[in-house]
């Protein structure tokens, strides 16, 4: 549906800040988010603002560049998904705290850091994936059910060190408590029907094919598979249950954006921030990627909207971010992925 984009170079991207004429009209992105969702919206802010946007794509190694890089970078902003993502560029101190009128109407409290260093765009849930033949409607309702017997050898996952299942562990830290957390993670790891591995569309395929009969993952997932060909028929296999915590919501991710701490265009940053964060844009960029807008009065796209309706959790997601190490460690401690 969207043109690929090149992938913009250091070099690139430093010349194109290397006149204070040229630097007046552009702003330098650096993104962990895949060049065909970043596209629709630096088209439509270009063409809102006439300021030009630079995109170079990161699949690893931001934080390192920022920090090689430093008061030199020509990078104004970042955007990623995944709230431990966000925290480390905060935590690496490469990043600026930025309010704006526009910015606190846009996004609730719980989906920005509460120092102003990150601003949410979209979320995602992790859910579970369902077999529509051998699993009945109320069979799992909470994330706690995952660590009922009844499910030994019926469930399928990616590794457990995969920074959405670190998130999820880390919301489960925080409802359950330290042990009560590494009692859900035996739990679950004796009920698993192989050993973990692949991606979260690599669940829903086991599921199809039998090897097991309920999955984690995001839900945008099913977006993606439904508008595969190849992979249609998984996504059909299965029903979205939206879990949640006992006396709480679902638990969501969310993709970010920041502001660097040397971004030499910074007033055209904000304008693009604000941008991001506006019902417009945070549209299309749910449309683009199947995922859920956050400002206030936006509604998700029509096949979302299908999958059903879902409370997200409501604990601020830095606060996660804070108990990423102890999540880390406690997957280790029970040997998850093995």
């Amino acid at each position: 549906m969207f043109k690929h984009i090149k992938r913009a170079t250091l070099a690139t991207l430093s010349l194109a800040i290397a006149s204070p004429a040229v630097a007046a009209e552009v702003v330098n992105v650096y993104s962990y988010r895949e060049p065909e969702l970043i596209k629709p919206l630096t088209d439509a802010f270009t063409k809102e603002t006439g300021i030009k946007v630079n995109v170079a794509y990161l699949k690893k190694g931001m934080v390192e560049r920022l920090q090689a890089e430093g008061a030199r970078s020509p990078a104004d902003l970042v955007l990623t998904v995944d709230i431990s993502r966000l925290a480390a560029v905060v935590n690496a101190g490469v990043t600026q705290p930025v309010s704006s009128d526009a910015l606190e109407a846009n996004v609730p409290a719980a989906y920005h850091d509460p120092e102003n260093h990150w601003w949410g765009l979209t979320t995602r849930a992790r859910i579970v994936y369902a077999s529509k033949e051998r699993v009945a409607e109320g069979d799992v309702t909470t994330y706690e059910d995952l660590a009922d017997p009844k499910w030994k050898g019926r469930i399928c996952t990616r590794s457990g060190t995969n920074a959405y299942n670190v998130a999820l562990t880390a919301a489960v830290i925080h409802h359950l408590g330290e042990e009560g957390a590494k009692t859900w993670l035996e739990g679950v790891k004796a009920n698993l029907a192989r050993k973990p591995q692949g991606n979260d569309r690599a669940q829903v395929k086991a599921i199809w094919s039998g090897e097991c009969d309920i999955a984690i993952g995001n839900t945008y997932y099913m977006g993606k598979m439904l508008k595969d060909p190849e992979q249609q028929a998984w996504a059909e296999s299965v029903n979205i249950v939206f879990p949640t915590f006992e006396n709480a919501g679902t638990h969501v991710n969310i993709s970010g954006v920041a502001m660097t701490k040397s971004a030499p265009n910074k007033e055209n940053a904000l304008k693009m921030m604000e941008f991001l964060t506006s019902p417009v844009a945070q549209e299309i960029y749910a449309e683009a990627n199947f995922e859920y807008p956050i400002a206030p009065g936006t509604e998700a796209d029509g096949l979302v909207k299908s999958w059903g309706s879902f409370t997200a959790d409501e604990v601020n997601l830095m606060d996660l971010a804070k108990l990423r190490g102890t999540a880390l460690k406690l997957i280790e401690t029970v040997d998850f992925d093995n």
